[in-house]
C-alpha cells in the first residue's frame, strides 16, 4: 500500500499559518508529500523546502479571480492532488491550519489497509476540534462543523468541492466514507491578534467582491476575539508537533464559560446532540458506509 500527502498554501508567513506543523503531522502516514505552493509574499516556498525530503513542491499561481465561494481553494486543491502519480493507492488531504494528532496515525493505516481494495469505500471521515482564541478554548456552537473527509482513495474521478472543505467524484457525487477516531486539530482561529486580523481581511476577500468587503469587514489593527458568544474549555492534549509553537504564543485571551450565550436553536441541536449522538440539520458533504 503506497500512501501520498497532498496540501496547498500561500504566504505562510505573512498569515502565521502552522504549514511546517501541518505537513509533518501526515509525513509518517505517507511515502510522499504534494505540496502546491502558491506565489507568495514572504519565504513561505523556503520553509516548505526545509520541512522534509518526502515533500515535493509544485510552485502555482493563484488565480484571484475566483472570488466567489473560495473556489480558489479548491482549484489549489485539485492542482496537488491531480500531480499525484498513479502509484499512491490513498492520498491524504490536510490544510496549512490543520494538525492531524498522532494518536490517529495507527487507526488511519489500519483503515487505509483494509478498505484499499473495497471499491465501496472513497474515504475516510475525520472528526475535527476547533480552537479559538488561545489554544485553550474550543468552538462549541453548532456552526463549527463536526467532520470532514481527509483521506481519499488516488481515484481522479475525485475532486475538491466547493471551497475545499470536503471532496466528491463524477457528476457531483458524494464520496462513500467510513468513520475514524483520528482527529484533526483546526488551528485557524489561533494567531496573535494581528495576525488574525490580517488573515481575517485577506481571506474573506477569497469569498467576496470589493463593495461587499468595504461594507462588512471593519479595518481594524488587531482581531476582536472577545465577540465570540460560547466557548468550551479544551482538556485534552495537543499534537505533539505544536507543542513549541504553542509554548512561544505571546498573547492572552479568556473566556468565561459560564456566561456562554447560545441562540435558541442551537440550544435544541446541543440538546439532541447530547442525548442521540446525532446533530439535526447538520451538513454532510458524504455518505458514512
Amino acid at each position: 500500500m503506497k500512501v501520498c500527502g497532498f496540501s496547498f498554501i500561500r504566504n505562510a508567513i505573512k498569515y502565521d499559518y502552522p504549514i511546517v506543523e501541518a505537513l509533518k503531522s501526515i509525513i509518517p502516514l505517507c511515502d510522499e508529500v504534494i505540496v502546491c505552493v502558491g506565489q507568495s509574499e514572504d519565504k513561505t516556498l523556503e520553509i516548505v523546502q526545509n520541512i522534509d525530503p518526502k515533500i515535493t513542491i509544485i510552485e502555482t499561481v493563484w488565480d484571484d479571480s475566483l472570488r466567489e465561494g473560495g473556489k480558489v481553494l479548491a482549484d489549489e486543491t485539485n492542482k496537488a492532488f491531480q500531480n499525484i502519480p498513479k502509484k499512491y493507492d490513498w492520498a491524504v488531504y490536510i490544510q496549512g491550519d490543520e494538525i492531524l494528532h498522532e494518536d490517529g496515525i495507527t487507526e488511519i493505516r489500519q483503515k487505509m489497509a483494509y478498505h484499499l481494495n473495497d471499491d465501496n469505500i472513497d474515504g475516510l471521515l475525520l472528526p475535527y476540534k476547533h480552537f479559538y482564541g488561545s489554544y485553550d478554548y474550543l468552538g462549541d456552537a453548532t456552526k463549527w462543523y463536526r467532520h470532514e473527509i481527509r483521506v481519499i482513495k488516488n481515484n481522479k474521478a475525485i475532486y475538491s468541492y466547493r471551497d475545499a472543505q470536503g471532496f466528491r467524484k463524477n457528476n457531483n457525487e458524494k464520496l462513500k466514507v467510513k468513520r475514524t477516531e483520528a482527529y484533526m486539530h483546526h488551528y485557524g482561529w489561533v494567531k496573535t491578534p494581528d495576525k488574525m486580523q490580517a488573515k481575517y481581511e485577506s481571506f474573506n476577500k477569497l469569498w467576496h467582491n470589493d463593495e461587499w468587503i468595504e461594507k462588512n469587514i471593519i479595518n481594524a489593527d488587531a482581531f476582536d476575539y472577545s465577540s465570540i458568544k460560547s466557548l468550551s474549555k479544551f482538556e485534552g492534549s495537543h499534537p505533539k508537533v505544536m507543542l513549541n509553537r504553542i509554548a512561544q504564543k505571546n498573547w492572552e485571551f479568556s473566556h468565561d464559560i459560564s456566561k456562554n450565550s447560545y441562540s435558541l436553536k442551537d440550544k435544541f441541536k446541543i440538546f439532541v446532540e447530547r442525548y442521540t449522538g446525532k446533530r439535526p440539520g447538520e451538513y454532510r458533504n458524504y455518505k458514512l458506509v
